[in-house]
């Protein structure tokens, strides 16, 4: 099979043939149809604290059709269309039974969607509905993200909130927001490149205002948010949330920065704020994105921009470092 394989850090990646997957026992094989180029990815090639090198195939956001079943395999069939939900679990222990995958002890991120196979288990296959495409099913892995940040935060109906950062996360995170009943949703960026298709997906507002970014969510909104959620992960960023939220107001961290940052703890302390951290997603919220396509909820497939090919993603990846007009690019191996 064809595949897009990291050559090591600060290099691009190349598209090689290498062998076809083999399930062994309790594995499927899954033929990819779409999968995503996460944010996520661009940095596993910049920085060793992802742990990925030469050799490794990414792509976590991804769906396609069950190809081959390993010895054992249970509750799926050749040819069902699945959503490959990108956390590796056991399966068996009470953090997954209560579908806290995240915390089971042989917790592992599933890659392998950058390629025409990947091998994956059945516990991490959910049935794509005969409504859902292929594009549907890989989107889901971010709708997700974003709506346990959305539910870690404490969001109330009637809420203000300040996004920061106007990327797929961003942007979902507006789309669940305005879903759950907030008020205002004010996305805030360096650019305006993504306004139109925020304002598309639930927010009220968008603010471009580097100059001035307190003053300039502050005009926005009408005043401080209840909550903030930062989306964008580089430092400084938490230190202007703590300005930007209004007292006893909640800061939701869902951008991932690997770099040390520094804020002003007594100004966060003197104002009462919370400061949550989101990491991952429950099944249940992963199920709950795709019911929420299911049920024809059309903005978040306002995510996608283009859809690429295999042979493209080299170059495409590279030119993805440097901010575009892009948002979400889907990678079609059959293409």
């Amino acid at each position: 099979m064809r595949a897009a394989i990291m050559q090591g850090l600060h290099k691009p990646l190349t598209v090689q043939t290498i062998d076809d997957p083999t399930p062994h026992a309790g594995e499927v094989v899954v033929k990819v149809g779409r999968c995503g180029i996460c944010g996520s990815d661009l940095h596993m090639t910049e920085d060793p604290a992802y742990g990925q090198g030469p050799g490794s195939v990414l792509g976590h956001e991804f769906a396609g059709e069950v190809v081959a079943l390993g010895k054992g395999v249970e509750g799926l069939d050749l040819g069902d269309l699945v959503s490959v939900i990108p956390l590796q679990s056991c399966g068996q222990c009470a953090s997954c039974k209560a579908g806290e995958v995240a915390w089971c002890d042989a917790f592992g991120l599933q890659g392998g969607g950058y390629a025409e196979y990947a091998v994956t288990k059945p516990n991490q296959c959910i049935r794509l509905p005969q409504s859902a495409s292929m594009a549907d099913g890989a989107i889901i892995e971010p709708l997700a993200v974003a709506l346990h940040g959305v539910n870690m935060s404490g969001l109330k109906a009637g809420d203000k909130v300040l996004i920061l950062g106007a990327g797929p996360i961003g942007l979902a995170v507006a789309f669940w927001a305005r879903r759950k009943g907030a008020a205002d949703v004010v996305i805030q960026d360096l650019a305006n490149w993504q306004e139109e298709r925020a304002l598309a997906m639930g927010a009220t507002g968008f603010a471009v205002d580097p100059a001035d970014p307190v003053g300039g969510a502050h005009r926005a909104l009408g005043g401080p948010a209840d909550i903030v959620f930062e989306c964008v992960g580089v430092p400084g960023l938490i230190e202007q949330a703590v300005s930007q939220v209004r007292k006893r107001g909640t800061i939701l961290l869902l951008g991932l920065c690997t770099r040390p940052d520094t804020f002003n703890s007594f100004a966060m302390l003197s104002k009462e704020v919370r400061l949550i951290t989101s990491a991952f997603f429950t099944r249940q919220e992963y199920e709950e994105a795709l019911d929420a396509l299911d049920a024809g909820a059309a903005e978040p497939r306002l995510l996608v921009t283009d859809t690429i090919s295999l042979g493209d993603t080299p170059a495409r990846f590279e030119a993805l470092r440097t901010r575009t007009h892009d948002c979400k690019v889907l990678i079609n191996p059959g293409q």
